[in-house]
């Protein structure tokens, strides 16, 4: 993996995240009952975004974290992900 992969892997992996974490405590407007003139009653009360973005980071790291060791280490190669022998044989050493 290099530094171009590691950068697009870390940024899929937290949007991924932060969609999850979005849903967390997702509190309503109407569950407040303090509707706000002019917005719709399930529009969170307080959305509470860099909290979740802090959460998601640290989340984010510890998988890249572990995806990236799994890279490193050679356990998984890109040939043990080609189901349908598209690489030819694996070369030798």
């Amino acid at each position: 993996m290099n530094l171009t992969g590691g950068i697009v892997l870390f940024a899929v992996i937290w949007f991924l995240v932060f969609f999850v974490v979005l849903q967390a405590t997702p509190g309503s407007q109407a569950d407040a009952g303090d509707v706000v003139p002019g917005t719709p009653a399930s529009a969170p009360s307080d959305a509470r975004i860099l909290w979740k973005a802090k959460i998601t980071t640290i989340i984010t790291v510890l998988i890249w974290a572990a995806i990236a060791a799994v890279i490193f280490s050679g356990v998984i190669d890109i040939y043990d992900l080609d189901f349908f022998g598209r690489l030819g044989p694996r070369p030798a050493g």
